[in-house]
């Protein structure tokens, strides 16, 4: 089945998540997919499926558990409105260290599973998840080969879990897909997280793409296809060579 949904047991409760396979039945090496702040929707389970196609499996959890059940975004109607107000009490529920932790969880649910080949895996984050996909890797560095941040914000701050206290002990190659004028990651931000990697002696490569915050999702409102398709060569490319 290219698509199953399961539940996963962590630390404080259990995490719905959805697993994608190659549609032609093969299984491949394994990606975390940490995704954004709009949550679990149909969007996120078509990236999740694309990837899959190209020859891995991906687990997809929704980090927003904690917070319990909730609808589906609409990511347009979201922007127009409080974008604050309506996310930000399940954004509230998580955050870099506590996905780091739950992914202790998720590498045990793809060991488990059969059709995931080799032990090193990759990760892949979008918006806020892409700082968690950095500290993931920095949480369990034996474990991840290759790192993909698309558009990841607050990725160096003064918070004690801010994702760049974790590049000390990532292993992984990343990739830093930067939005070009983007509040939540400025240059001054930029250089203060790639000093971290830098001085971390970690293999990075950093890419502006001359899109707003949130071009790779194809529901957000500021969606660039022309940038998407270029960041999803970049990040097959990684993972290919990395994983494959």
């Amino acid at each position: 089945m290219p698509h199953e949904q399961t539940l996963i047991a962590t630390e404080e409760g259990d995490c719905p998540a959805h697993v994608f396979t190659p549609e032609n039945g093969a299984g491949g090496p394994a990606i975390v997919f940490y995704m954004d702040a709009g949550g679990i929707r149909s969007a996120e389970l078509a990236m999740a499926q694309r990837l899959a196609n190209a020859g891995f499996v991906v687990l997809l959890p929704d980090l927003f558990y904690r917070y319990g059940p909730y609808e589906p975004f609409d990511p347009r109607a979201v922007f127009q409105g409080d974008v604050r107000a309506i996310l930000g009490p399940l954004m509230a529920t998580t955050g870099p260290m506590k996905a780091a932790i739950d992914t202790g969880a998720f590498l045990d649910y793809l060991d488990g599973r059969t059709d995931v080949h080799g032990k090193k895996v990759g990760a892949v984050g979008f918006c806020m998840g892409g700082g968690m996909a950095i500290a993931a890797a920095g949480k369990w560095p034996e474990r991840f080969a290759a790192v993909a941040s698309f558009h990841g914000g607050n990725l160096a701050t003064e918070a004690a879990d801010s994702p760049h206290t974790f590049v000390k002990d990532v292993k992984a190659d990343v990739y830093l897909a930067v939005a070009e004028d983007d509040p939540s990651y400025p240059p001054s931000m930029a250089v203060q997280f790639e000093q971290a990697l830098q001085d971390a002696r970690v293999d990075y490569r950093s890419e502006t793409y001359s899109a707003a915050h949130g071009w790779m999702k194809p529901d957000f409102p500021v969606y660039d296809e022309e940038a998407a398709e270029q960041g999803w060569r970049q990040m097959l490319g990684l993972f290919h060579q990395k994983l494959s």
